[in-house]
């Protein structure tokens, strides 16, 4: 058995989970070095909400930040989660944005891109991933793990297998709502290792207690490398913390080749921003603790989150147990899909509106519709077909791969951003992000007119002799 590798969540996933994504560059920065000299697998540091949140909330260039983290991680390779067709917005793209977005990410610092589809429907990671493979990097073909009627390891191998025969450079096991229970996660790994001539890569959460157990059985069975968090920002909604994992595998048959005492500096830096961010309000307690309720209603954490919000808007948190209850009914209506973005969102969505509105699909918003008709691709089991009548009616329902319908758009979002173009990626911020690219952009200008302001004012001025 070769080593275990370790790829590393904290600068991606760990805070996405746990903080909200507000880690900025500058919060990253003093533990860069550290964190390359340390011999993981790869960096996960990019894509997935943080492009989204780094304009919006942090006034950061998402472009900017990956450039600057590769100039610091010379040695390590870095990683980043791609929604398929999706790109890292919330529908689907062109294909001519699609292979765009993978060029452009390649040639800014990226080596390896985790690319996955909310449904499992793999005509929609197709296109992305033939791109990766073009541009040099390793494709790294995603299943979205969940459990239902329609869910087996069989279908899971079947699936990987697929993948393979696509062309991926390796298979990812994406359990984002901590669901895989150990023994189960030795059962999948062993025959997907059985199957697959390619490596097996497990990502989970710890929301429901298991993740650390899970991926002991699962590097039992042959796992290849498995996602962890460095300690400050492990746990809960997070990922199972890699110290602990390092040292039960050191000097085992299974060992990192990862020594505890060169994490160490790297950790200090992050307890630091951990405690700012509970004083601060930023980590909420309730994302750090163990919700079994998870195994029962299969709601990641940043879901359920997002339904506690919005019921709290709604003035009646004290019915959360209705949607909770709820989620996975509607989720069988619209065909058992995994609850990853974004079909967590529309499902739970959905599921608030059913409870609120005191009568199932009274408020439908579009995105349900969208599911119901086709437009994110083929649902993992049919969709209830008294549900699609009452909600779709005689509409037709699109059976062909959604991005087919889609002409190229290139160029249309070129022309649209030309006002604001400073670097080319700022096509593909615009494509993705219309009204928050616009806005910062306007900042963006503001700040560099502030800069020369203050640049010409100081060089004008007085001139001491």
């Amino acid at each position: 058995m070769a080593k275990v590798k370790i790829m590393e969540t904290i600068l991606r996933d760990a805070h996405q989970s746990l903080a909200a994504t507000r880690m900025t560059i500058d919060d990253m920065i003093p533990a860069l070095e550290d964190l390359d000299k340390i011999g993981y697998h790869s960096l996960e540091c990019w894509g997935g909400a943080t492009f989204d949140s780094a304009m919006r909330f942090l006034n950061e260039d998402p472009w900017e930040r990956l450039r600057k983290i590769r100039s610091a991680c010379k040695n390590t390779k870095l990683q980043m989660l791609l929604r398929g067709q999706n790109l890292l917005g919330y529908k689907h793209y062109a294909d001519d944005v699609v292979d765009y977005f993978v060029q452009r990410s390649v040639a800014n610092g990226i080596d390896i891109i985790r690319i996955f589809d909310a449904l499992n429907d793999f005509r929609n990671v197709e296109r992305s991933m033939l791109a990766c493979k073009r541009e040099g990097g390793h494709a790294q073909g995603c299943i979205a793990y969940t459990t239902s009627p329609f869910h087996s390891i069989d279908k899971f191998v079947k699936d990987s297998k697929r993948l393979e025969d696509m062309g991926a450079d390796s298979v990812c096991i994406k359990d984002m709502a901590g669901l895989l229970l150990p023994f189960e996660a030795y059962k999948l790994v062993k025959a997907m290792k059985e199957t697959l001539s390619i490596p097996v890569d497990l990502h989970t959460h710890y929301t429901s207690g298991v993740g650390s157990m899970t991926y002991i059985k699962a590097i039992e069975a042959g796992c290849d490398i498995v996602d962890t968090a460095l300690s400050p920002l492990a746990l809960g909604t997070s990922q199972p913390p890699t110290e602990p994992l390092v040292a039960t595998l050191e000097g085992t048959e299974y060992d990192t080749g990862i020594k505890l005492t060169d994490i160490t500096k790297a950790a200090d830096h992050f307890k630091g921003l951990r405690e700012k961010w509970i004083k601060d309000g930023i980590i909420s307690p309730k994302m750090l603790g163990v919700d079994v309720n998870a195994l029962i209603y299969q709601v990641p954490g940043g879901m359920l989150s997002n339904l506690v919000s919005q019921m709290q808007k709604a003035g009646q948190i004290d019915r959360i147990d209705e949607v909770l209850r709820e989620v996975p009914r509607v989720r069988e209506d619209f065909g058992f899909p995994p609850l990853v973005t974004p079909s967590s969102q529309i499902v739970g969505t959905q599921a608030v509106m059913n409870v609120i509105g005191g009568e199932r699909y009274k408020m439908v918003p579009k995105e349900s519709k969208a599911v119901l008709k086709g437009q994110y691709g083929q649902t993992p089991a049919p969709v209830n077909e008294e549900v699609l009548k009452k909600i779709l009616g005689d509409e037709e329902v699109i059976t062909c791969r959604p991005a087919d319908l889609i002409e190229p758009e290139l160029e249309k979002i070129r022309a649209d951003a030309a006002e604001y173009v400073e670097q080319e990626e700022d096509v593909l911020t615009w494509g993705m992000f219309p009204s928050v690219a616009e806005k910062f952009f306007k900042w963006r200008r503001a700040q560099r007119h502030l800069v020369d302001d203050q640049v010409g004012s100081a060089e004008g001025g007085y001139q001491p002799v």
